[in-house]
């Protein structure tokens, strides 16, 4: 394959489970799991400046013409796939345009009015399916990025070459994110950025797009025109990023930190020694939502947000509707509980959540 999960190593198995908050409000004023709210699609706001990691890399064989990425770590689609989770959609492809057309409207319905792509290189099946995502996006109202994947001999050169590539492929289409504010430009995730010593040869496509590097050690971002973190653990244990916000504020980038509602992989990658973060019916990603909104220097939210993920199933960071009564053949998770919900009416417990954090978001940006 040509893409496989992330993982985030450790030398023992933790488990990271928020603890439910206590009946009432949380500083923020938001509702605790216990009293689940209704947010309705009409009232969402809709930031670009939120942006969602977005995989387009699963295949069937009724489209795609064999399984991908849903049989990884040795299991048998369509009723046994590598989550710990089953997909309200079930073992869909990403190039089927009414799957994909339904994950567009669970993101404008969430709230998030920017996906970043999964993207493997020219050639590479992600790169296939681009139109498909951009047609959609446009007709949901959202823009697309790019996250660019640490594909076979990728260099800072090759990268650089990738963003000009990009942009002039489809810089003209209609959900091509531009920057209001920073230049009309894209944003470019560079995941494993780390992997690449020296990032000098991105300083020309600078004017095409900003380009974000995936760290936290501000000593690493020569060259670069954002940073972000990606790592869902890393978020749960709500780490200071106060310094990395004021780094990126005084050097003209853009901090875009990274979290998410929970991290399992244990189905995707067999024995793996990851650690797992607990979902906690919703807790924690309250308060990581809630952890991220104060974490700037001022006390404030950050310029950009980035929410892992929408649809990583292999590591059960999805905020993507899973099914509520999922086929038994293994123990699948649901999200039963998640904001005082049960059964049906959890599936989409995550993306009104969302939409909910998107609107505190919103509110507390600077006028």
């Amino acid at each position: 394959m040509s893409a496989t999960p992330r993982r985030w190593t450790s030398p023992t198995r933790r488990t990271f489970l928020a603890g439910a908050a206590a009946a009432g409000v949380t500083a923020l004023g938001v509702p605790t799991a216990g009293a689940a709210e209704s947010v309705t699609t009409a009232a969402a706001a809709l930031s670009t400046d939120v942006h969602i990691f977005y995989y387009p890399w699963y295949g069937s064989p009724k489209v795609h013409g064999s399984w991908r990425h849903w049989q990884q770590g040795g299991l048998t689609p369509p009723d046994a796939l590598s989550s710990d989770f089953y997909p309200a959609l079930g073992a869909y492809d990403s190039g089927d345009r009414a799957a994909v057309d339904q994950h567009m409207r669970w993101m404008r319905a969430a709230g998030t009015g920017v996906l970043v792509t999964s993207w493997w290189g020219r050639g590479s099946y992600e790169e296939s399916l681009s139109r498909v995502v951009l047609d959609a996006a446009a007709a949901a109202g959202l823009k697309v990025a790019w996250h660019i994947e640490p594909y076979g001999g990728r260099t800072a050169a090759s990268v650089a070459a990738d963003v000009r590539y990009l942009a002039a492929t489809y810089g003209g289409h209609p959900a091509y994110y531009r920057a209001a504010g920073r230049g009309n430009r894209n944003a470019f995730y560079v995941f494993q950025s780390l992997d690449i010593p020296d990032w000098t040869a991105i300083e020309p496509v600078k004017s095409l797009g900003i380009v974000l590097t995936q760290t936290t050690d501000t000593s690493k971002a020569a060259h670069f025109g954002g940073m972000y973190s990606y790592d869902g653990i890393a978020a749960a244990s709500l780490p200071d990023w106060s310094g990395v916000d004021r780094f990126c504020a005084a050097n003209g980038l853009v901090w875009s930190p990274s979290f998410g509602p929970g991290y399992v992989d244990d189905r995707a990658v067999p024995g793996n020694t990851t650690p797992t973060v607990g979902r906690a019916n919703g807790a924690t990603y309250d308060r990581v939502w809630q952890h991220t909104l104060t974490s700037g220097a001022t006390g404030g939210p950050p310029p950009w947000v980035s929410i892992t993920s929408f649809n990583e199933w292999h590591e059960g960071s999805q905020i993507e509707p899973a099914d509520a009564t999922p086929p038994a053949v293994l123990r699948y998770q649901t999200y039963d509980g998640a904001y005082g919900r049960t059964g049906a009416a959890a599936e989409t417990a995550y993306i009104e959540r969302t939409q909910y954090w998107v609107q505190q978001y919103v509110a507390r940006r600077p006028a």
